[in-house]
């Protein structure tokens, strides 16, 4: 998908051409890459084709409505329909970005104005919009205000669904990549403003004591207007409101904002519920930072990685993560001893016990990785799960780990989960930690999320295959630096009503703040200690300010986490009450969920409102509202067959029908299903493109069917055969 759009662009640029801007200037072209002198030079100069910040494309289906709407040339008429459409990059006229940062997480919102400048002021396109989001974002609502039209988003139960919906023109909205939100406004005018008010969270990335923010607001040189006199203006605001009680230095733009501490501290925040929330318990927050302190001790560690090296991991997936457990194993203290277990159906050991991580041991564990992470086969969890527990099961003295990483589902997830649960019961003072990583789509991340959490350890994923061995050693990272274990909070079991989040607290890394959230009855004292084991074993307990959180709105920083949290519990108990409990918490907060959908309500200034959702549409009430469902914007529990099929993530088959199948249809259902996937120019478009010897077989298909009075059926089978065939 990211190619196609990055040949749109292209494509829309060449057609903006025909756009005449006076005396002022021309369309500015994008800037020339080098030309790719490998696959990796390929993949480099579609990433750079991508959008690097919120933009607005005129979807062209027609060539021929391309033109200046102020001063129309007449250029000569262009036959032909594109389909995959070309996207005219839209000139803009301002925009504004603000950013309000809480704790590790951000909210930026952005207002922007654009012109659509390239279409004749008589006709009108559908308008594309393209949000590049920062770490781990959450799109949280669009709004458009046109000249007669006012569209927004908003979350709808998908209990609220309707199974009659028609299904309108794929494309509407989704994600072009993991990052990258994209949403179309139907049917704008040429010549017309259009303005568009942006919203999402992001996390802010924590490294060495810093937290970096980075938001996507790199705007190419030809949004600028054709006008001269009309300038481009742009505003940036950054709010921060730290909650540390410590100090925060901001040094200046674009560089980090810096948390000065050179020991482990934190603090807890309350917040009372606003009239309109669902759930009226308090809601709380508790933090723990690191501190900067260099020397630090880290725990020693003992370590199992489980790899899986199914058929579908293999190439440059399996490739990125050799690479990643390579650096992993560099980082290894000498005291810390390891093992590998690569799985498929079957499991395959390094090592039948832990070896120290001895230079030389680390030398021949790459040396056995790189023989042995042969892709193939299929996929079983369980069995290195439970090899893993086996081979920590007499360490002591250390934070023992287990290291997950896996890209397919497999069909007794929930039978791991209460494997695991019970496997960790055995009283040690340290249980092992069970990390885990899932890779692409085909994968169940609320199963890896599950097992995490109830390993006490941390889950993260790759859902874009280029970003797996980067993702993957930041993980590794933060998972091999515990300085804080076995944390507790006591007056959590003195508060009525309490749920937590995570709800077993994880430990603290030096590469990483822990913070965890919940709701509560009671009353909370003025200070609390939080109590854990150091890295030298002994106990340790840090005091804990309870203040009132000012102008931070705890329950939206933590939204995200607790409904994935919530869904991970309600997929693993299949418990319908926290099903309900996580969509309305989703509608609540605007924080997509996989029991919401999303619609698009659109407003005709002056006259009854309609509502549009994605790609459905329906009428919902006698108001007139009309609503386009969206495709889910979720990642789903898991495709077993596809796991099955050893299907590579990232291959995901399109939901455009194929040749074949409108065929089927129409022989079925004579021409009532094909009318919407053909016109005349799509006739004229295979009449040019086909041989001559497919054109006899047609022709005689044609001469067949017109005897029995179902001409027009072929027709239309001719006009979906979009290849030629």
């Amino acid at each position: 998908m990211a190619e196609d759009f990055v040949k749109a662009v292209d494509d829309g640029l060449k057609l903006a051409k025909r756009v005449y801007a006076g005396k002022d200037r021309a369309m500015a072209a994008p800037p020339k890459l080098t030309p790719p002198m490998d696959k990796s030079a390929v993949e480099m100069e579609v990433i750079q084709g991508l959008p690097s910040a919120p933009m607005v494309y005129a979807v062209i289906y027609d060539p021929a409505i391309v033109d200046n709407p102020d001063i129309p040339t007449y250029q000569p008429h262009v036959y032909g329909r594109r389909d995959p459409p070309a996207l005219i990059p839209l000139q803009m006229n301002g925009v504004e970005l603000e950013v309000d940062c809480y704790l590790d997480t951000a909210f930026v919102r952005v207002r922007g104005s654009w012109r659509v400048h390239c279409v004749m002021g008589s006709r009108s396109c559908d308008c594309l919009v393209a949000i590049p989001m920062g770490e781990q974002g959450s799109i949280l609502g669009v709004e458009a205000d046109l000249l007669r039209k006012s569209y927004r988003t908003q979350l709808i139960a998908t209990e609220d669904k309707d199974g009659t919906e028609k299904a309108a023109r794929a494309g509407e909205c989704g994600f072009l990549k993991p990052h990258i939100f994209t949403l179309t406004i139907p049917q704008v005018d040429g010549g017309s403003n259009l303005s568009i008010n942006i919203s999402w969270s992001q996390k802010l990335v924590y490294c060495d004591g810093e937290f970096l923010l980075n938001v996507p607001f790199t705007f190419p040189e030809y949004v600028t207007p054709l006008v001269k006199k009309l300038s481009k203006k742009e505003k940036i605001q950054l709010n921060v409101i730290a909650g540390t009680g410590t100090q925060v230095l901001c040094k200046k733009i674009s560089h980090p904002l810096k948390v000065s501490s050179s020991h482990i501290f934190g603090s807890v925040l309350l917040q009372s519920p606003s009239l309109g929330d669902i759930d009226q318990r308090e809601t709380f927050c508790v933090y723990l930072f690191p501190g900067n302190q260099q020397s630090r001790k880290v725990f020693r560690k003992d370590i199992v990685f489980i790899v899986d090296i199914s058929g579908s991991m293999r190439g440059k997936l399996l490739d990125d993560t050799k690479n990643a457990l390579f650096l992993a194993l560099s980082k290894l203290n000498p005291k810390d001893s390891f093992s590998i277990i690569a799985f498929n159906g079957e499991t395959y050991l390094f090592s039948t016990s832990l070896e120290l991580a001895t230079k030389e041991a680390v030398e021949r564990a790459i040396q056995w990785v790189s023989m042995n992470f042969i892709a193939g086969g299929d996929t079983n969890i369980l069995l290195p799960l439970n090899k893993a527990m086996e081979m920590l099961s007499n360490v002591r003295g250390s934070v023992p780990i287990i290291f997950l990483v896996t890209d397919g589902s497999v069909e007794d997830e929930r039978h791991i989960c209460d494997t695991m649960k019970n496997s960790l019961r055995d009283g040690r003072p340290i249980c092992p930690r069970i990390y885990t990583f899932g890779i692409g789509s085909f994968c169940n991340h609320y199963f890896l999320r599950m097992l995490a959490t109830i390993g006490r350890g941390q889950y993260d994923a790759a859902y874009d295959i280029g970003s797996v061995e980067c993702r993957m050693q930041k993980w590794f990272t933060r998972a091999l630096s515990p300085i804080f274990a076995n944390i507790t909070i006591d007056i959590l079991d003195d508060l009525d009503e309490v749920e937590v989040y995570p709800f077993h607290i994880p430990d603290l890394s030096s590469e990483n703040p822990m913070i965890v959230s919940g709701r509560y009855r009671g009353n909370f004292p003025d200070t609390l200690k939080a109590k854990g084991v150091l890295a030298d074993l002994s106990n340790y307990m840090i005091d804990l300010k309870v203040e009132k959180a000012k102008d931070m709105p705890i329950d939206r920083v933590f939204a995200k986490e607790q409904i994935e949290l919530l869904t991970a519990q309600a997929w693993f108990s299949e418990n319908k009450q926290l099903v309900e409990k996580v969509a309305k918490m989703s509608i609540q907060t605007a924080v997509a969920s996989e029991y919401t959908h999303m619609v698009l309500l659109e407003t005709e200034k002056g006259k009854t409102t309609k509502v549009s959702v994605g790609v459905k549409e329906k009428m919902v009430d006698s108001k007139g509202q009309k609503m386009i469902m969206l495709g889910s914007l979720c990642i789903g529990f898991g495709d077993l067959n596809a796991t099955a099929e050893n299907t590579p993530p990232g291959s995901e088959k399109s939901k455009l029908p194929e040749a074949a199948d409108i065929f089927v249809q129409a022989t079925s259902n004579c021409c009532a299903n094909l009318c919407s996937y053909c016109c005349c120019m799509c006739c004229i478009q295979i009449g040019s493109r086909m041989n001559n010897q497919c054109a006899i077989v047609i022709t005689q298909l044609c001469t067949a069917l017109a005897c029995i009075g179902c001409f027009e059926c072929c027709a239309n089978v001719c006009c979906a055969g979009s290849d030629g065939r």
